[in-house]
């Protein structure tokens, strides 16, 4: 009985990815995208923030969602963005996303 409530609980999800999910209604930011790289493994989305603010943690939303790692700016990393801003943000993931797209930013 035990150990069937813990396989449960710590089951891997069919096809090996976590679907993310938004729980916020609202965004707080918006963030077009001008260029998309993969460095080591990880996708990079290089843009601008055209409002609010991007921390580590928040999630961006297009087709899918991703989750942004670190923000860098001027080759140095930052503890956040604000509106005006031109950044590259390190996903967790990889997003389905391209040059010229309007993604919207939610808290985590």
């Amino acid at each position: 009985m035990k150990m069937d409530i813990l396989r449960r609980i710590f089951k891997k999800p069919k096809g090996g990815i976590n679907k993310i999910e938004i729980v916020s209604r609202k965004p707080v930011g918006k963030f077009r995208v001008l260029q998309v790289f993969n460095i080591f493994g990880k996708q990079v989305l290089a843009g601008e923030v055209l409002e609010g603010i991007i921390y580590p943690g928040y999630k961006l939303k297009g087709r899918n969602v991703g989750i942004v790692r670190n923000i860098e700016k001027n080759r140095k990393k930052v503890y956040f963005a604000v509106s005006g801003d031109v950044v590259a943000l390190m996903l967790e993931n990889k997003m389905d996303v391209n040059g010229g797209e309007l993604l919207e930013v939610y808290q985590s």
